[in-house]
């Protein structure tokens, strides 16, 4: 199979995020005293597997922030492209206004390990609590461990939604099945590393 060579053009250094930064489209959820919000994010990005550790770009300009930052926690909800009406327009207002979840007729569950609630129609809900802020004043990047994980059975594989930029999105698509070209050995250590208790100092 002939490998393609590809002819290209300089960017924008500016507009090299749709290359990078393609991982679903999430809902972040939070709560706060008497608030609660929910809100579209697509700046996030696995740090560590054991502590289950993701990092997440949620701007101070966002109704969220200061709900995330107190409370130090937050639930990544993980839709399907069935919900792309609701990602877009939770996305294009503001949580300071309008209860979101009402407006969207999103159904609420609680959680196990915090406050924040779950959404029922995402495929999988990460409970999260905050871990690491250092990086929160400067970035607006913040470090979260999973702590309590729920997820669909079926499909093993849901079609998720990718921003592109400019008001396309891209749904995952076919499945590539590589698995007999990894060594056992690499298959192994990944599942002990999944597996192997958490250090605590």
């Amino acid at each position: 199979m002939l490998k393609p060579l590809y002819e290209k053009v300089d960017l924008p250094v500016a507009s090299i995020r749709r290359y990078l930064e393609p991982g679903p489209i999430v809902l972040v959820s939070s709560t706060h005293g008497e608030r609660r919000n929910v809100m579209t994010m697509g700046w996030h990005t696995v740090i560590e597997f054991s502590p289950s550790l993701i990092g997440c770009v949620i701007s101070s300009n966002n109704h969220s922030f200061g709900m995330v930052r107190d409370s130090g926690e937050c639930v990544i909800n993980i839709p399907t492209s069935a919900l792309a009406e609701e990602i877009v327009g939770i996305g294009k207002c503001s949580g300071a206004w309008i209860d979101k979840f009402e407006t969207f007729k999103l159904t609420t569950e609680p959680a196990k390990l915090v406050k924040a609630p779950l959404i029922r129609e995402c495929f999988a809900n990460l409970e999260c609590r905050l871990v690491d802020d250092s990086l929160v004043g400067k970035y607006s990047f913040f470090v979260f461990e999973v702590v309590k994980a729920h997820a669909a059975t079926t499909p093993k594989y849901p079609e998720t939604l990718h921003y592109m930029g400019d008001g396309t999105f891209m749904v995952s698509g076919k499945i590539i099945e590589q698995h007999p070209k990894f060594s056992a050995g690499i298959l192994w250590r990944r599942i002990l590393n999944a597996l192997r208790p958490v250090q605590r100092a």
